[in-house]
């Protein structure tokens, strides 16, 4: 059992992390807090104007410190972004200091979700649409040794939010 109230949203962009973080927030009567939101906040950019002015590095590095700026938040499910778990200590802190659930989607059920939102999306942004779903493939492959660490997995298509909601009740003895 865990003692923070405080719940993890990961898994790849496009799997529905805010969608369900909401969704979630709302059944445990909770806060939520979009991480890149809480990052645009804090530099008055957006994540592609970040990713074009200052670089990825730089990205994660603030992204970071917003994540463990959450570190005292209780009652809250917050949506990390489709990397925060990948660099630096991130994932460990999240192990750490809440419950961690990963929405898991197939690289061709993510290039569904991901066609057309190249924009706004700066990892995918120069790739093709006929080369998305092999860029996909290769970095779920880099990114799942982290994903795969959450304490809950759930197929992320089609969530069954009433499951959801009990796994993490459940979990955190609520």
């Amino acid at each position: 059992m865990l003692n923070s109230q405080k719940v993890y949203i990961i898994g790849f962009m496009g799997s529905g992390k805010t969608t369900a973080g909401k969704k979630l927030a709302s059944l445990l009567g909770w806060s939520f807090i979009d991480l890149d939101k809480k990052v645009e906040e804090h530099t008055g950019k957006t994540i592609p104007e970040i990713f074009s002015q200052n670089g990825e590095e730089y990205f994660r590095s603030i992204e970071s410190e917003a994540l463990k700026s959450l570190r005292s938040q209780t009652n809250t499910v917050i949506s990390a972004g489709g990397g925060a778990p990948c660099h630096g200590d991130n994932m460990d802190f999240m192990l750490e200091t809440g419950l961690t659930i990963y929405l898991k989607l197939t690289p061709v059920q993510l290039k569904i979700r991901l066609s057309g939102s190249e924009t706004e999306r700066p990892l995918i942004k120069d790739i093709s649409s006929d080369d998305l779903e092999s860029f996909i493939r290769e970095k779920l492959t880099l990114r799942e040794k982290y994903y795969n660490q959450a304490v809950i997995h759930i197929e992320g298509f089609d969530i069954d939010y009433s499951i959801l909601h009990t796994l993490v009740r459940k979990s955190l003895n609520i």
